[in-house]
């Protein structure tokens, strides 16, 4: 998952009270060559998924044919993440944006949760996975995950920045995560504008059911919350303890519910 991948590149080195590395006292225009590389970085990662994704891949796909398109899609993929990964880890660790306590950290912990029922939720039976068929269907009811939104893969990924963003307030975290809320919002939005295209019978209805923003087919009374199914809250307990746990081996600082255990 290409959050997690670029999670596990925080920096090691002396913890502080907030629960990060200390960043190095650096000059200003040291600080800022080395910061600038990664919001470009991030933007031509997030710029060309966007482009390939949508209004390119028409063309593409008509001149070199769907394995042609996979093949540029991948590549363009990979170079822009390799781009961003290196910058990165070349970045300095500024001072944090704002001081971060263990009331932010439970707050982050509690999201991280949700986040990670959304993600597990959204491997099965999810109506937006591509199908090379071109064919499509949902459920009569929405349930579980999809009852909350009909994007919980793409939610939990934006989740997931805005929590690294409150326990992480330093100018290269913000903008990766940043580019992942952008990637995985955005994304979300235009999904629904392509699916509505490809399947004008199916997409449109499973929209009537369910939601984009969070809890807003619920608090609209067209979804119930609940149903949800063991793979959703088992697997998502699952994932949140192992990749909170994670943090301390790959990035040298403790998250989730392991700061305090």
């Amino acid at each position: 998952m290409i959050a997690a991948g670029i999670d596990a590149l925080g920096r090691t080195g002396p913890v502080t009270w907030v629960g990060v590395p200390e960043p190095p006292t650096l000059e200003g225009a040291e600080i800022m060559e080395g910061t600038t590389a990664v919001p470009i970085a991030a933007a031509a990662f997030v710029g060309t998924h966007f482009l390939l994704s949508h209004p390119l891949r028409r063309p593409i796909v008509r001149r070199l044919g769907e394995t042609g398109f996979l093949g540029i899609y991948s590549l363009v993929a990979i170079a822009t993440l390799g781009w961003l990964v290196v910058a990165y880890r070349a970045a300095p660790a500024t001072a944090p944006l704002w001081p971060v306590n263990d009331v932010l950290w439970a707050a982050a912990t509690i999201v991280m949760l949700v986040a990670s029922v959304l993600l597990m939720g959204s491997l099965v039976r999810n109506p937006a996975t591509p199908n090379p068929t071109g064919t499509g269907t949902a459920p009569d009811t929405a349930s579980g995950v999809y009852a909350i939104t009909r994007h919980p893969m793409l939610w939990s990924f934006a989740l997931w920045g805005l929590c690294h963003i409150a326990v992480y307030p330093v100018a290269a975290n913000i903008a990766v995560a940043g580019a992942i809320i952008v990637l995985s919002l955005v994304g979300a939005a235009l999904q629904d504008r392509k699916k509505e295209q490809l399947l004008p019978e199916m997409w449109p209805a499973w929209e009537s059911r369910t939601s984009y923003w969070p809890f807003a087919a619920i608090a609209q009374g067209r979804a119930r919350l609940g149903a949800f199914g063991m793979h959703e809250l088992l697997g998502g307990l699952v994932v949140w303890l192992a990749a909170t746990w994670a943090h301390l081996p790959l990035a040298g600082w403790a998250a989730g519910i392991w700061r305090w255990v």
